[in-house]
């Protein structure tokens, strides 16, 4: 019962307290996109990149995530909007403690990427399109999840039988049918370090 909860919130720190140990923004960037349009390659240079800088980051990951914290969800739509409300909040926390987070997960609703800015605040996220077609992430299937779905082996497949919903006013879109990785990994690196830097 919620009238039994008694947070110390008041107590603790303060986010400015941390983030002067971690001298940087507590921040999330938040990647989005189909299955294998290179999320989790952007996710894991960028915590590389910022890493030898200096930052504390850490990355959160789809599939780390749902063999663990998120283990007894399935891919329903209502368990698809709690995976990401989870996240959220933890994503929320990890804010709060100063640390950059990078998460990359598919995120296929408008709906579920407005409900993910409400809870962590329009203000410490950073939405970023990793933009390539249903047809080039089928070429190249890196997890051989579309030749699964085409024989019927994994259902509610988004793309396929679930739909994704191209963000139309995400902070930064990167193409990665046009670019290079390594033009991919630039382009999110400048784009993001000025803004987890505390001047």
């Amino acid at each position: 019962m919620k009238e039994n909860l008694h947070p110390i919130s008041a107590q603790l720190l303060t986010r400015a307290h941390r983030e002067a140990v971690t001298k940087q923004r507590g921040t999330v960037i938040w990647m989005c996109g189909l299955s294998g349009s290179g999320k989790s390659t952007l996710a894991t240079a960028l915590e590389r990149g910022l890493h030898d800088q200096g930052n504390l980051v850490y990355v959160l990951d789809g599939d780390n995530i749902r063999t663990s914290l998120n283990s007894d969800l399935t891919f329903s739509d209502e368990d698809r909007k709690e995976n990401i409300r989870r996240i959220a909040e933890l994503s929320k926390l990890f804010v709060d403690a100063g640390i950059v987070t990078i998460n990359s997960f598919i995120t296929p609703s408008s709906e579920l990427r407005t409900m993910a800015r409400e809870i962590i605040g329009k203000d410490d996220l950073i939405e970023v399109f990793v933009k390539a077609s249903f047809e080039t992430c089928m070429k190249r299937d890196v997890k051989g999840l579309y030749a699964k779905a085409e024989k019927g082996l994994v259902t509610q497949f988004t793309g396929k039988d679930s739909e994704f919903e191209e963000p139309l006013d995400s902070d930064l879109v990167i193409d990665t049918e046009s670019k290079s990785v390594e033009e991919s990994v630039e382009t999110l690196y400048e784009f993001v370090l000025p803004k987890v830097t505390i001047q």
